[in-house]
């Protein structure tokens, strides 16, 4: 369950300067899921007409460490490891992209964790067009581990 700071942090993250700047807009469906969209702007179109490929990375960077950051609470360091994107086809006029992590893959995340010391889950995300068409492919790996205890 989200807390009263959780909640206002959701609303905050729209009006987070890189995001704004980039034109990104987040919608937290519930605590496991988050859409982001991006639209076409002038602030955000490359040389040759579609979306600049910084933006559309910007709006895959942040969301899967933060749901999980959620997600298993404050006993837990989340950290960003690493990431690659690969450019499927131009971007145009909206795009989006649908980030959600199923409360079975959480507990399996945190029961290795638990286990293991520390663990390293990768996920991925397709950033969609209009159309439905698939424009870029994105992996995320996290760094997960159980805080030590004092």
């Amino acid at each position: 369950m989200s807390t009263f700071r959780e909640r206002l942090l959701e609303k905050f993250i729209n009006i987070y300067p890189p995001l704004v700047g980039a034109g990104i807009r987040s919608r937290s469906i519930d605590e496991h899921t988050v859409d982001v969209e991006l639209n076409l702007t002038v602030f955000n179109r490359n040389v040759v007409g579609v979306h600049f490929g910084g933006s559309l990375y910007a709006m895959c960077d942040p969301w899967f460490m933060l749901i999980l950051m959620r997600l298993l609470g404050s006993e837990y360091i989340v950290w960003d490891k690493a990431a690659s994107i690969q450019f499927k086809r131009p971007g145009r006029g909206k795009v989006k992209a649908h980030f959600h992590i199923p409360a079975e893959r959480v507990e399996q995340i945190r029961t290795d964790a638990d286990l293991n010391g520390k663990i390293e889950p990768t996920f991925f995300v397709d950033v969609l067009d209009e159309q439905g068409e698939v424009v870029a492919h994105v992996e995320k790996l996290l760094y997960v581990r159980r805080k030590n205890k004092s």
